[in-house]
């Protein structure tokens, strides 16, 4: 089986393999196409490449591998060149992409998302949402403290004394948990918030304080995903996310809901209350942001308040995260290749069953087809 390996569109700085993850795929019997500077934006050269075992390419080239890997999927153009039977493994988002599922069903392509793996025990080691959420939950509050005038920590000086930043989570999810913990290290005084009521003890654990609001709908059918809220519960949480977030000088905003527009937790007025200097860093801007005032892939100033709106802030650490998603993908397909190198699909796997959104064209994961095609569940 021959492997194709993209190199991702300008301003994607990640690539789905560095050359450690291809040579261990390439010890499992398969050829690896590497798509000419694939690796470059993440210090990763045709010739590191080479060295261990992989096949430089161009792009139609690679196009045409048996199995290929992304991270963002082909154009749209490309996508009508590939062939039936061709199998994709990229991140496709296909809860909120539902043209491209379709196009995906007409060519009868075998498209896996990895945004789509389930949150189960056996699965964690090919996490990707974990594995890049962790990034930048990390790499959030960083930007946040290089654009705030103010230290994180405590300071005792001959000048008097500086009161700590106080910082405000709004998701305690894998992004969440890791913008507490690095916070924490700045030495922050840190609130956060989650529907979740599972997640008050990991909040707890890592030194911050949980912001509760009773009454949440906490469905166990999610998978450990946040789910929609009462409307009664929504102006509960909206009042006292307001009363913590005035008192702020950073928020940190990562709530998101699978296949929906994420909440709107911080509005306009609450910006306007907050004081001159204080940062959002929201996360959730590529599908609408938790601030009323996010625009996505900008920085923008309002009433003194700096907002960020950045969705991919993995990408500016591209070493560390293309070696997260690289071993996610490794350990993926290790599923899919047999001991001879050839392509398994093995539907009684629930993980390749769930991964899997497209499949001789038909949808095979349930997840996808009850959002997307609730005619057809029902039917």
């Amino acid at each position: 089986m021959t492997i194709g390996l993209l190199k991702e569109p300008e301003g994607e700085n990640r690539v789905a393999l560095l050359p450690e993850s291809a040579k261990t795929l390439i010890q499992l019997q398969v050829e690896i196409l590497v798509e000419t500077h694939a690796g470059e934006a993440a210090f990763a050269s045709d010739a590191d490449y080479e060295a261990v075992g992989g096949k430089i390419a161009l792009r139609k080239d690679a196009l045409k591998a048996d199995l290929i890997l992304g991270i963002n999927p082909p154009t749209e153009e490309e996508q009508q060149e590939l062939q039936a039977g061709q199998v994709l493994v990229c991140l496709f988002q296909p809860l909120s992409n539902k043209e491209l599922v379709d196009r995906f069903l007409s060519q009868k392509l075998t498209t896996f998302s990895m945004d789509n793996v389930p949150r189960t025990t056996r699965a964690q080691a090919m996490d990707v949402l974990s594995s890049m959420a962790t990034v930048a939950g990390y790499k959030a509050v960083l930007l946040a403290a290089s654009n705030s005038p103010r230290f994180f920590p405590m300071f005792m000086t001959a000048a008097g004394s500086i009161v700590p930043s106080k910082l405000l989570v709004l998701g305690a999810g894998v992004a969440g948990l890791q913008a507490i913990a690095t916070a924490r290290r700045l030495g922050a005084v840190v609130e956060a918030f989650d529907v979740r009521a599972a997640a008050e003890e990991e909040v707890k654990s890592l030194g911050a304080k949980f912001v509760k609001v009773e009454g949440a709908k906490d469905e166990a059918s999610a998978g450990g995903y946040a789910v929609e809220q009462t409307e009664e519960y929504k102006a509960k949480q909206q009042a006292l996310i307001q009363e913590h977030a005035k008192k702020s000088n950073i928020i940190i905003c990562t709530a998101q809901i699978p296949g929906r527009k994420a909440p709107v937790l911080i509005t306009k007025e609450t910006v306007e209350a907050m004081a001159p200097g204080s940062v959002i860093v929201d996360l959730a801007a590529s599908t609408g942001g938790n601030c009323e005032l996010t625009e996505n892939n900008q920085i923008t100033h309002i009433h003194g308040v700096t907002i960020i709106g950045d969705s991919n802030l993995s990408s500016s650490m591209p070493m560390d995260a293309s070696k997260m998603y690289g071993k996610n993908m490794v350990n993926f397909l290790k599923l899919l290749i047999d001991k001879e190198g050839n392509l398994l699909l093995n539907w009684e796997d629930d993980i390749i069953q769930n991964t899997c959104v497209t499949h001789d064209g038909a949808i095979r994961s349930e997840r996808v087809k009850n959002i997307l095609y609730p005619s057809e569940t029902t039917a």
